[in-house]
């Protein structure tokens, strides 16, 4: 923030106190709008000569004499207003418009303004201001107009004035809204219907996660923050559904770095009666269709990266590709060959074997598929939730979508079978007892009473709606196309 800050301060409060003593309350109730910056623009020829009615925060101001030129922004774009002395109305009676103008109104405020729609001499379309009133007035002083806001701190530490000095971020976050809608929209045509599910949740799973931690008094009981809505939404196939989703908040109490953050969403979606691969067609059609809507083409951009969504994805086999790289399949390797595989490659030797092989796979092969490409068939240990692979000893039936190096959609035919859930849920408990926190404390016992009941055959998807984001919206960290982050505390 600029070194004048407090200064600027104590004098903006002077001045509320000032207009307050002449009898004008600066913060205002309402002020109807009869249209935005934009459709002025658009509009002109039709909107000429009209009256128009206006509202937003004042960026530039100009004096020149008894004229003022200044630009007010809303939600829309920006536009020029102009205040003179003989045909702008002062709040105050005995003082002179302009005159008010200088002495009252900074950049920062939010004015109302009434006024004729006019194109200038240089051929800027202006409103002549017939009539404002300040409706908010600003007490700190915006970052200055040319050099924006660049700290990144303050960037994420503020972000609503990350959006005033840098209206680009603004636009990413609705363009991100619009996103979310096409999603959601996509889901619905296709038959799934939105539930909501806990996020407070007694037992957590549904993915290899430290939890965040909480305590309910009314229930007198700890609760947990969900890892994944996995396990409710699959609950609802029990009891039914054929076809559900949900954008699912999850809380993941880990670090933080260019792709992992501990609060994000998944869109999480699951369908009766399909598999795996029906899962993978469905993915396809969901990122093309992004695609062409986000960018007006099946290509587009990410980080000087040119990606092409055309139909089909390449596809690859998980083993396959990582044994490519180690020169030999990690599933037959001892464990101490294992180790020194995962050492040579700069992967903790001390991880389990299925995170050494998991975290082999990320570095040498998932790091490098820049095209959309799917990654296939899993191994077994790697993968508690999903269905033993029809043909292929060891493996699931699995998928995961990469793009840019990164990991996009997880995607299974859903375990059904209880005495082999058991069984899986057995053995992560042996995980966690090996020192492996990331492994559920508990196995969830109501989750598997409702597979005992039977839950049908089903494909379920995972997308990560950040990273997502990330690649449709061309952004580099995953903070960028958060709201808002959380960063340390300050002190």
């Amino acid at each position: 923030m600029s070194e004048r800050q407090p200064e600027e301060y104590e004098v903006r409060k002077r001045k509320r106190e000032e207009l307050q003593n002449l009898g004008i309350e600066p913060y205002a109730y309402r002020f109807p709008v009869s249209h935005h910056s934009r459709e002025i623009k658009e509009q002109f020829e039709t909107l000429e000569g009209q009256a128009v009615r206006i509202a937003g925060r004042l960026i530039s101001k100009r004096v020149f004499g008894n004229l003022i030129f200044a630009h007010l922004r809303d939600e829309s774009g920006e536009i020029q207003i102009a205040f003179e002395k003989k045909t702008t109305a002062s709040p105050v009676p005995d003082m002179a418009s302009t005159k008010f103008v200088k002495k009252y109104v900074d950049l920062g405020d939010i004015l109302g303004v009434e006024g004729e729609v006019f194109k200038t001499k240089t051929g800027e379309i202006t409103v002549r201001v017939h009539q404002f009133v300040i409706l908010t007035k600003g007490l700190r002083t915006l970052p200055e107009k040319w050099h924006g806001l660049q700290d990144p701190e303050i960037r994420y530490r503020q972000r609503y004035l990350d959006m005033i000095a840098n209206p680009e971020v603004r636009e990413r976050l609705k363009q991100a809204s619009q996103i979310l809608q096409n999603i959601r929209q996509f889901f619905l045509d296709h038959g799934f219907h939105e539930i909501d599910t806990p996020i407070l949740q007694p037992i957590y799973g549904g993915a290899f996660a430290r939890p965040f931690e909480t305590f309910s008094h009314a229930l007198n009981t700890k609760l947990y923050l969900r890892i994944s809505d996995e396990l409710y939404l699959k609950r609802l196939l029990v009891g039914g559904f054929e076809r559900v989703f949900e954008f699912s908040r999850d809380f993941r109490n880990e670090g933080i770095d260019r792709l992992h953050y501990p609060e994000f969403t998944i869109l999480e979606a699951y369908a009766a009666y399909w598999d795996y691969m029906d899962m993978l067609d469905l993915v396809e059609e969901l990122l093309h269709t992004l695609a062409v809507r986000v960018w007006g083409s099946e290509k587009g951009t990410y980080r000087g990266q040119t990606l092409d969504f055309s139909r089909p994805f390449a596809r690859i086999d998980f083993i396959e590709s990582l044994t490519e790289k180690v020169g030999a399949n990690p599933l037959d390797l001892p464990d101490d060959d294992l180790r020194a595989v995962a050492q040579k490659h700069g992967v903790n030797p001390n991880h389990p074997r299925h995170k050494i092989i998991d975290k082999l796979f990320d570095q040498l092969v998932g790091e490098t598929l820049i095209q959309p490409t799917f990654v296939l068939d899993h191994p077994l240990l790697l993968s508690p939730l999903a269905k033993r692979h029809r043909e292929k000893p060891n493996r699931v039936e699995r998928y995961e979508l990469y793009v840019a190096g990164m990991e996009l959609v997880n995607a299974f035919s859903e375990l059904n079978d209880p005495v082999d859930q058991r069984q899986r849920f057995e053995e992560q408990l042996q995980l966690r007892a090996s020192g492996d926190l990331e492994v559920p404390l508990e196995i969830d016992e109501d989750f598997l009473t409702a597979l005992e009941y039977g839950m049908p055959p089903a494909g379920g998807i995972g997308i990560g709606i950040e990273r997502l984001l990330m690649i449709l919206l061309d952004q580099p960290n995953i903070r960028d196309v958060i709201p808002f982050p959380q960063l340390r505390p300050k002190s």
